[in-house]
Protein backbone atom coordinates (compact mmCIF):
# COMPACT_ATOMS: atom_id res chain seq x y z
CA UNK A 1 0.00 0.00 0.00
CA UNK A 2 1.59 3.59 -1.18
CA UNK A 3 3.02 5.19 1.72
CA UNK A 4 3.28 2.94 4.23
CA UNK A 5 6.21 2.89 5.24
CA UNK A 6 6.40 6.44 5.38
CA UNK A 7 3.30 6.51 7.94
CA UNK A 8 4.70 3.91 10.16
CA UNK A 9 8.27 5.38 9.96
CA UNK A 10 6.51 8.94 11.07
CA UNK A 11 4.75 6.84 14.08
CA UNK A 12 7.80 5.54 15.56
CA UNK A 13 10.12 8.89 15.45
CA UNK A 14 6.84 10.74 16.72
CA UNK A 15 5.16 14.52 14.31
CA UNK A 16 -1.55 26.80 7.91
CA UNK A 17 -4.99 27.75 6.90
CA UNK A 18 -4.27 31.16 7.39
CA UNK A 19 -7.10 33.68 8.70
CA UNK A 20 -7.52 36.51 6.13
CA UNK A 21 -5.63 38.76 8.17
CA UNK A 22 -2.93 38.65 10.90
CA UNK A 23 -1.02 35.48 9.41
CA UNK A 24 2.30 34.82 10.27
CA UNK A 25 5.10 32.97 8.51
CA UNK A 26 5.62 29.39 9.18
CA UNK A 27 8.81 26.85 9.08
CA UNK A 28 9.87 24.00 7.47
CA UNK A 29 9.32 20.46 8.47
CA UNK A 30 10.10 17.25 8.41
CA UNK A 31 9.21 13.54 7.27
CA UNK A 32 10.85 11.91 10.44
CA UNK A 33 8.74 13.41 13.54
CA UNK A 34 5.48 14.25 14.07
CA UNK A 35 4.72 17.97 14.21
CA UNK A 36 6.44 20.70 16.67
CA UNK A 37 4.14 24.18 17.30
CA UNK A 38 5.03 27.80 18.39
CA UNK A 39 2.88 30.76 18.11
CA UNK A 40 3.16 31.35 13.96
CA UNK A 41 3.70 27.28 12.70
CA UNK A 42 3.35 24.11 12.65
CA UNK A 43 7.02 23.10 11.75
CA UNK A 44 10.62 20.76 12.13
CA UNK A 45 12.93 20.99 10.21
CA UNK A 46 14.76 18.83 7.33
CA UNK A 47 16.81 19.65 3.72
CA UNK A 48 14.75 18.71 0.83
CA UNK A 49 15.96 17.22 -1.56
CA UNK A 50 14.43 17.28 -4.84
CA UNK A 51 16.98 16.12 -7.53
CA UNK A 52 14.76 12.81 -8.12
CA UNK A 53 11.26 11.88 -8.15
CA UNK A 54 9.42 11.29 -4.89
CA UNK A 55 5.48 9.86 -4.80
CA UNK A 56 3.55 11.39 -1.82
CA UNK A 57 0.40 9.97 -1.04
CA UNK A 58 -2.43 12.19 1.10
CA UNK A 59 -5.63 11.77 2.11
CA UNK A 60 -8.65 14.60 2.68
CA UNK A 61 -11.71 15.19 3.87
CA UNK A 62 -14.28 17.10 4.95
CA UNK A 63 -16.17 18.26 8.51
CA UNK A 64 -15.00 16.83 11.55
CA UNK A 65 -17.19 18.01 14.60
CA UNK A 66 -16.45 16.16 17.58
CA UNK A 67 -18.44 17.87 19.79
CA UNK A 68 -22.29 19.21 20.03
CA UNK A 69 -24.41 21.54 20.10
CA UNK A 70 -25.99 21.83 24.02
CA UNK A 71 -29.59 22.49 22.78
CA UNK A 72 -29.06 19.36 20.48
CA UNK A 73 -30.25 16.29 21.80
CA UNK A 74 -27.97 14.84 24.74
CA UNK A 75 -29.14 10.66 24.32
CA UNK A 76 -28.07 10.92 20.77
CA UNK A 77 -25.47 13.61 20.38
CA UNK A 78 -21.36 12.38 19.67
CA UNK A 79 -20.12 12.48 23.01
CA UNK A 80 -23.10 10.50 24.83
CA UNK A 81 -22.37 7.59 21.71
CA UNK A 82 -18.81 8.03 22.46
CA UNK A 83 -19.27 7.51 25.98
CA UNK A 84 -21.34 4.49 25.37
CA UNK A 85 -18.21 3.02 23.40
CA UNK A 86 -16.15 2.84 26.35
CA UNK A 87 -14.26 6.51 25.11
CA UNK A 88 -13.02 4.68 22.53
CA UNK A 89 -10.09 6.70 20.58
CA UNK A 90 -10.60 4.42 17.78
CA UNK A 91 -14.58 4.52 17.78
CA UNK A 92 -15.20 6.60 15.18
CA UNK A 93 -12.62 6.21 12.21
CA UNK A 94 -12.77 2.58 13.09
CA UNK A 95 -13.89 2.20 9.12
CA UNK A 96 -11.21 4.73 7.67
CA UNK A 97 -8.37 4.78 9.59
CA UNK A 98 -7.00 2.24 7.51
CA UNK A 99 -6.75 4.72 4.92
CA UNK A 100 -5.08 7.36 6.65
CA UNK A 101 -2.53 5.04 8.59
CA UNK A 102 -1.52 3.94 5.28
CA UNK A 103 -0.98 7.34 3.57
CA UNK A 104 1.93 9.50 3.70
CA UNK A 105 -0.09 12.49 5.11
CA UNK A 106 -4.05 12.75 6.26
CA UNK A 107 -5.50 16.18 6.30
CA UNK A 108 -8.90 17.00 7.94
CA UNK A 109 -11.17 20.30 8.67
CA UNK A 110 -11.41 20.33 12.51
CA UNK A 111 -15.32 22.38 12.90
CA UNK A 112 -15.36 22.23 16.82
CA UNK A 113 -14.12 23.88 19.51
CA UNK A 114 -12.10 21.25 22.16
CA UNK A 115 -12.64 23.95 25.08
CA UNK A 116 -13.89 23.61 28.72
CA UNK A 117 -14.95 27.17 29.10
CA UNK A 118 -18.75 27.48 29.23
CA UNK A 119 -19.40 30.81 27.61
CA UNK A 120 -20.57 30.91 24.53
CA UNK A 121 -19.72 33.64 21.64
CA UNK A 122 -22.61 35.65 20.35
CA UNK A 123 -23.48 34.83 16.92
CA UNK A 124 -25.67 36.58 14.22
CA UNK A 125 -29.06 34.56 13.34
CA UNK A 126 -31.89 33.46 14.12
CA UNK A 127 -30.46 29.78 14.07
CA UNK A 128 -26.87 29.35 15.94
CA UNK A 129 -25.02 26.44 16.83
CA UNK A 130 -22.13 26.53 19.45
CA UNK A 131 -20.18 23.58 18.90
CA UNK A 132 -17.97 22.13 21.66
CA UNK A 133 -16.10 18.72 22.97
CA UNK A 134 -14.17 17.66 25.55
CA UNK A 135 -10.06 18.03 25.32
CA UNK A 136 -9.46 14.92 24.76
CA UNK A 137 -11.11 14.26 22.07
CA UNK A 138 -8.11 15.60 20.28
CA UNK A 139 -6.41 12.55 20.56
CA UNK A 140 -8.75 10.92 18.46
CA UNK A 141 -7.30 12.67 15.67
CA UNK A 142 -4.01 11.52 16.62
CA UNK A 143 -4.68 7.62 16.89
CA UNK A 144 -6.93 7.30 14.08
CA UNK A 145 -3.82 8.68 11.33
CA UNK A 146 -4.92 12.38 11.60
CA UNK A 147 -1.50 14.58 10.91
CA UNK A 148 -2.95 18.09 10.36
CA UNK A 149 -6.84 19.84 10.77
CA UNK A 150 -7.59 23.86 9.40
CA UNK A 151 -9.23 25.54 12.27
CA UNK A 152 -10.43 28.45 9.78
CA UNK A 153 -13.97 27.77 9.87
CA UNK A 154 -17.55 29.19 10.86
CA UNK A 155 -17.51 27.30 14.63
CA UNK A 156 -14.14 27.33 15.59
CA UNK A 157 -14.92 30.72 17.49
CA UNK A 158 -17.93 29.57 18.68
CA UNK A 159 -16.54 29.65 22.44
CA UNK A 160 -14.41 32.73 21.84
CA UNK A 161 -10.99 33.50 21.90
CA UNK A 162 -10.84 31.39 25.00
CA UNK A 163 -12.52 28.31 23.22
CA UNK A 164 -9.91 28.46 20.50
CA UNK A 165 -7.03 29.14 22.74
CA UNK A 166 -8.41 25.91 24.39
CA UNK A 167 -8.72 24.32 21.08
CA UNK A 168 -5.30 24.97 19.86
CA UNK A 169 -3.89 23.55 23.34
CA UNK A 170 -5.76 20.68 23.31
CA UNK A 171 -4.50 20.16 19.15
CA UNK A 172 -1.14 20.42 20.36
CA UNK A 173 -0.94 18.69 23.29
CA UNK A 174 -2.66 15.28 20.81
CA UNK A 175 0.51 16.13 18.79
CA UNK A 176 -1.41 17.10 15.55
CA UNK A 177 -0.60 19.93 13.16
CA UNK A 178 -2.75 22.54 12.75
CA UNK A 179 -3.57 25.63 10.12
CA UNK A 180 -5.73 28.71 10.16
CA UNK A 181 -6.58 31.98 11.88
CA UNK A 182 -2.84 32.76 12.20
CA UNK A 183 -1.12 29.42 11.64
CA UNK A 184 0.33 28.12 8.40
CA UNK A 185 1.54 24.04 8.10
CA UNK A 186 4.44 23.32 6.46
CA UNK A 187 5.73 20.05 6.35
CA UNK A 188 8.49 17.93 4.46
CA UNK A 189 7.01 14.05 3.40
CA UNK A 190 9.68 11.79 1.53
CA UNK A 191 12.23 15.00 1.04
CA UNK A 192 9.31 16.75 -0.52
CA UNK A 193 7.54 19.95 1.58
CA UNK A 194 4.14 21.28 1.42
CA UNK A 195 2.67 24.24 2.70
CA UNK A 196 -0.83 24.37 3.48
CA UNK A 197 -2.82 27.24 3.38
CA UNK A 198 -6.92 28.28 4.80
CA UNK A 199 -9.09 30.50 4.41
CA UNK A 200 -12.83 31.23 5.48
CA UNK A 201 -14.16 32.08 2.28
CA UNK A 202 -16.75 34.37 2.18
CA UNK A 203 -15.93 36.94 0.10
CA UNK A 204 -13.60 37.40 -2.74
CA UNK A 205 -12.38 41.01 -2.69
CA UNK A 206 -9.49 42.50 -3.57
CA UNK A 207 -7.46 42.46 -0.57
CA UNK A 208 -8.94 38.39 -0.25
CA UNK A 209 -7.64 37.70 -3.41
CA UNK A 210 -3.97 39.81 -2.78
CA UNK A 211 -4.18 38.17 0.63
CA UNK A 212 -3.99 34.43 -0.76
CA UNK A 213 -1.64 35.74 -3.58
CA UNK A 214 1.01 36.79 -0.90
CA UNK A 215 0.49 33.30 1.21
CA UNK A 216 1.24 31.29 -1.75
CA UNK A 217 4.22 33.51 -2.85
CA UNK A 218 5.51 33.40 1.11
CA UNK A 219 5.42 29.81 0.82
CA UNK A 220 6.85 29.17 -2.37
CA UNK A 221 10.05 31.39 -1.10
CA UNK A 222 10.25 29.13 2.11
CA UNK A 223 10.62 25.85 -0.61
CA UNK A 224 7.75 24.47 -0.30
CA UNK A 225 7.00 22.61 -3.79
CA UNK A 226 3.66 21.84 -3.54
CA UNK A 227 0.60 24.62 -1.72
CA UNK A 228 -2.87 23.67 -0.82
CA UNK A 229 -5.19 25.75 0.41
CA UNK A 230 -8.16 24.95 2.21
CA UNK A 231 -11.14 27.13 2.19
CA UNK A 232 -14.49 27.30 4.31
CA UNK A 233 -16.82 28.52 2.30
CA UNK A 234 -20.27 27.99 -0.30
CA UNK A 235 -24.23 28.24 0.53
CA UNK A 236 -25.46 25.49 3.31
CA UNK A 237 -26.96 22.25 1.27
CA UNK A 238 -26.40 23.59 -2.20
CA UNK A 239 -24.31 21.05 -4.63
CA UNK A 240 -22.90 23.49 -6.84
CA UNK A 241 -20.50 25.92 -5.79
CA UNK A 242 -21.10 30.08 -6.12
CA UNK A 243 -19.34 32.72 -8.27
CA UNK A 244 -17.28 33.47 -4.96
CA UNK A 245 -15.58 29.63 -4.42
CA UNK A 246 -14.94 29.50 -8.02
CA UNK A 247 -13.47 33.21 -7.81
CA UNK A 248 -11.41 32.29 -4.88
CA UNK A 249 -10.41 28.77 -6.33
CA UNK A 250 -9.32 29.90 -9.82
CA UNK A 251 -7.51 32.85 -8.46
CA UNK A 252 -5.32 30.55 -5.94
CA UNK A 253 -4.68 28.24 -9.02
CA UNK A 254 -3.47 31.27 -10.96
CA UNK A 255 -1.10 32.15 -8.40
CA UNK A 256 0.64 29.35 -7.68
CA UNK A 257 -1.65 26.69 -5.39
CA UNK A 258 -1.71 23.21 -6.85
CA UNK A 259 -4.94 21.91 -5.70
CA UNK A 260 -7.82 23.52 -3.81
CA UNK A 261 -9.85 21.59 -1.25
CA UNK A 262 -13.02 23.42 0.45
CA UNK A 263 -15.75 22.29 2.92
CA UNK A 264 -18.63 23.76 4.61
CA UNK A 265 -22.12 23.40 2.53
CA UNK A 266 -22.56 19.66 4.54
CA UNK A 267 -23.26 18.45 1.22
CA UNK A 268 -20.96 17.34 -1.90
CA UNK A 269 -20.20 19.55 -4.38
CA UNK A 270 -18.88 19.73 -7.60
CA UNK A 271 -15.10 18.79 -8.14
CA UNK A 272 -12.83 20.52 -10.98
CA UNK A 273 -10.20 20.31 -12.89
CA UNK A 274 -9.14 23.70 -14.09
CA UNK A 275 -5.50 24.51 -15.66
CA UNK A 276 -4.91 20.27 -15.22
CA UNK A 277 -5.13 21.45 -11.03
CA UNK A 278 -8.20 19.13 -8.98
CA UNK A 279 -10.79 22.00 -6.73
CA UNK A 280 -12.54 19.85 -4.48
CA UNK A 281 -15.31 22.61 -3.59
CA UNK A 282 -17.11 20.39 -0.61
CA UNK A 283 -16.65 17.08 0.69
CA UNK A 284 -19.65 17.17 2.71
CA UNK A 285 -19.76 16.13 6.34
CA UNK A 286 -17.21 13.66 7.73
CA UNK A 287 -17.18 12.59 11.50
CA UNK A 288 -20.22 15.08 11.89
CA UNK A 289 -21.34 15.54 15.74
CA UNK A 290 -23.49 18.43 14.35
CA UNK A 291 -26.67 16.65 13.35
CA UNK A 292 -27.91 13.32 14.98
CA UNK A 293 -29.78 12.49 11.91
CA UNK A 294 -28.86 14.17 8.85
CA UNK A 295 -30.82 13.93 5.56
CA UNK A 296 -27.94 13.81 3.24
CA UNK A 297 -25.35 11.46 4.91
CA UNK A 298 -22.91 11.14 1.89
CA UNK A 299 -19.08 12.23 1.69
CA UNK A 300 -16.29 11.42 0.27
CA UNK A 301 -12.18 10.71 1.19
CA UNK A 302 -9.81 12.18 -1.41
CA UNK A 303 -6.72 10.54 -2.14
CA UNK A 304 -4.02 11.92 -4.41
CA UNK A 305 -0.93 10.94 -5.20
CA UNK A 306 1.83 13.81 -6.22
CA UNK A 307 5.35 13.06 -8.07
CA UNK A 308 7.56 15.70 -7.29
CA UNK A 309 11.16 16.29 -8.95
CA UNK A 310 13.49 19.43 -9.11
CA UNK A 311 10.64 21.29 -7.08
CA UNK A 312 7.55 20.77 -9.50
CA UNK A 313 4.96 18.35 -9.71
CA UNK A 314 5.88 15.48 -12.80
CA UNK A 315 2.81 13.91 -12.46
CA UNK A 316 -0.62 13.33 -10.05
CA UNK A 317 -3.19 10.92 -9.65
CA UNK A 318 -6.41 10.92 -7.74
CA UNK A 319 -9.41 8.75 -6.54
CA UNK A 320 -12.34 8.98 -4.43
CA UNK A 321 -13.71 6.83 -1.72
CA UNK A 322 -17.61 7.67 -1.26
CA UNK A 323 -18.06 7.21 2.34
CA UNK A 324 -21.17 7.62 4.45
CA UNK A 325 -20.87 9.50 7.27
CA UNK A 326 -22.85 7.14 9.50
CA UNK A 327 -22.50 2.51 9.60
CA UNK A 328 -26.59 3.20 8.80
CA UNK A 329 -28.91 5.40 7.15
CA UNK A 330 -31.27 5.16 9.94
CA UNK A 331 -29.31 7.67 12.24
CA UNK A 332 -26.08 9.26 12.67
CA UNK A 333 -23.71 6.73 14.92
CA UNK A 334 -20.92 9.23 13.86
CA UNK A 335 -18.73 6.01 12.15
CA UNK A 336 -18.18 7.35 8.87
CA UNK A 337 -18.04 4.19 6.78
CA UNK A 338 -17.59 3.70 2.93
CA UNK A 339 -20.17 2.62 0.47
CA UNK A 340 -19.82 -0.51 -1.49
CA UNK A 341 -21.95 -2.40 -4.42
CA UNK A 342 -24.65 -0.43 -5.50
CA UNK A 343 -24.58 2.34 -3.22
CA UNK A 344 -20.58 3.33 -3.76
CA UNK A 345 -21.25 3.40 -7.59
CA UNK A 346 -24.58 5.98 -6.99
CA UNK A 347 -21.98 8.07 -5.48
CA UNK A 348 -19.82 7.88 -8.07
CA UNK A 349 -22.50 8.56 -10.47
CA UNK A 350 -23.84 11.54 -8.99
CA UNK A 351 -20.30 13.30 -8.29
CA UNK A 352 -19.45 12.80 -12.54
CA UNK A 353 -23.06 14.27 -13.17
CA UNK A 354 -22.12 17.46 -10.62
CA UNK A 355 -18.39 17.49 -12.38
CA UNK A 356 -18.71 17.63 -15.96
CA UNK A 357 -14.78 18.69 -16.52
CA UNK A 358 -13.63 15.75 -15.24
CA UNK A 359 -15.37 13.46 -17.98
CA UNK A 360 -16.70 10.96 -16.28
CA UNK A 361 -13.15 9.99 -14.90
CA UNK A 362 -14.20 10.39 -10.66
CA UNK A 363 -13.77 6.62 -9.56
CA UNK A 364 -12.70 4.68 -6.71
CA UNK A 365 -9.35 3.82 -8.42
CA UNK A 366 -6.78 6.25 -9.52
CA UNK A 367 -6.58 8.45 -12.62
CA UNK A 368 -3.94 10.90 -13.53
CA UNK A 369 -5.15 14.49 -13.02
CA UNK A 370 -5.07 16.23 -16.68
Amino acid sequence: MIGLRSKRFKALLGVTAVALIGVTLAGCSSSGSKKSTDKSSNTTSSKTTSSRARTVHLTFMGDDTLGTDPNLNSATSLPTVWAQHGDNPHYFFQNVQKYFKSDDLTIANLETTFATTAQMAPKAGNVVFHFKGNPKLANVLKVSGIDAVTVSNNHIYDYGKQGFKQTIKAVEAAGVGYFGEGYKYVKTVKGVKFGFLGYTGWTATASDKAKIARDIKSLRKQGCQVVIPYFHWGIERQAKPNATQVTLAHYAINHGADMVIGSHPHVIETMELYKGKLIAYSMGNFCFGGNPNPVDKRSFLLQTNLTVKNKKITNSTFRVIPTRISTTDAQNDYVPTPYTGSEKQAVLKYMNQLSPTFKGRIADRFNKIE
